[in-house]
């Protein structure tokens, strides 16, 4: 299933504070595991061990196609900066052929990313070369040149780091993320490609947005993952544990719902409201370090915007009832400091 991830959504997530060190999120994550157990739940895969392989690959692949629309930024740079410099050798150059607007092609941002050694060396092993999509590239160029964003950015004489990531984000955010070109061309290449598309826009942003005088070219790229110099990957753990506690407690997490859902037809209930109550149930007993209040927010946001109009206010309810309950029962129990109420 492709989960759309709508603008104001892409925000959101956008906005999420966590480690600098990893690309994902856990609101991330939970949209991965979310799209995992859509698969398992629609009977697209009904091996857990197989199941949990691909929800990493998906998030792996996720990590690769950031990689492959970075590059695509660059690549938009030097094609501008190849078309410039076949504009001075015109039998009848302009002035502005003959001298042309650089800021673009001088953008810091991107010259960061492009002199940085680890991310050049991702590239190389992805083997990614855009020479065969040249019309690709150039029908992006077009469009970006007409966009009024991009010809107030280039007749700014100012020039900042600053600036420039606002203009990428810009860039991202209203022409890549609709560029159905690019679309069909990830469509071919990967059924996973396709599947991330839209979240890894907002990994793009974050990227960006991220970017400072730091990350030079011996710096290293961040990693799809949050480590925090651990030799245990708590968000790989999280992943895993969610995934795996969600199928392997199927019956009982059903049972749970259906008896505080009583006033609704729980077979009529939407798959994606009973697959977000029975994720948020495993994270409030199964996750000690994880606040209740997180938990609640996460999954009333999740159904917000991936399922349907009432979805948020159902979910908000059950949950609600189920967090008086499970205290008064002593199967929350939370460890941490700021986390033991």
């Amino acid at each position: 299933m492709g989960f759309k991830i709508i603008s104001n959504f892409a925000t959101a997530l956008s906005v999420h504070k966590t480690s600098k060190a990893s690309m994902l999120y856990r609101r991330h994550l939970r949209i991965k595991v979310l799209q995992a157990l859509y698969s398992w739940y629609s009977g697209s895969n009904n091996d857990l061990p197989s199941g949990e392989k691909q929800l990493f690959q998906s998030i792996d692949k996720l990590y690769e196609l950031l990689i492959f629309q970075l590059s695509f930024l660059l690549e938009v740079k030097d094609f501008a900066l190849v078309r410039m410099e076949k504009n001075k050798t015109k039998y009848f150059p302009t002035k502005d052929d003959l001298n042309p607007n650089q800021k673009f092609v001088n953008n810091k941002a991107l010259k960061l990313l492009e002199e940085n050694k680890d991310f050049q060396k991702k590239v190389q092993t992805l083997k990614i070369n855009w020479k065969q999509e040249e019309n690709m590239v150039l029908m992006f160029y077009k469009i970006l040149r007409e966009a009024d964003f991009y010809k107030k950015y280039m007749a700014d004489e100012h020039a900042s780091l600053e600036e420039d990531k606002k203009f990428l984000i810009k860039v991202v955010d209203r022409l890549m993320q609709d560029f159905d070109l690019l679309m069909s061309f990830y469509d071919e290449k990967s059924v996973y490609y396709a599947e991330g598309y839209d979240l890894c826009g907002v990994l793009l942003v974050k990227f960006i947005d991220n970017l400072s005088v730091k990350f030079t070219a011996e710096a290293a790229m961040p990693g799809i993952y949050s480590t925090d110099g651990k030799k245990v990957n708590d968000d790989k753990l999280f992943v895993q544990k969610l995934y795996r506690k969600v199928i392997l407690s199927n019956e009982e997490l059903g049972e749970i719902i259906r008896e505080k859902s009583k006033s609704w037809d729980y077979d009529r209930i939407p798959m994606l409201d009973v697959i977000l109550l029975k994720m948020a149930i495993v994270e409030l007993k199964e996750m000690p370090t994880i606040p209740v209040k997180v938990t609640l927010n996460e999954y009333i946001e999740l159904a917000k915007y991936f399922s349907t109009p009432k979805s948020k206010t159902f979910i908000n309810g059950v949950l609600d009832k189920l967090i008086v309950e499970f205290k008064a029962a002593g199967a929350i129990k939370k460890t941490g400091r700021g986390l033991i109420e």
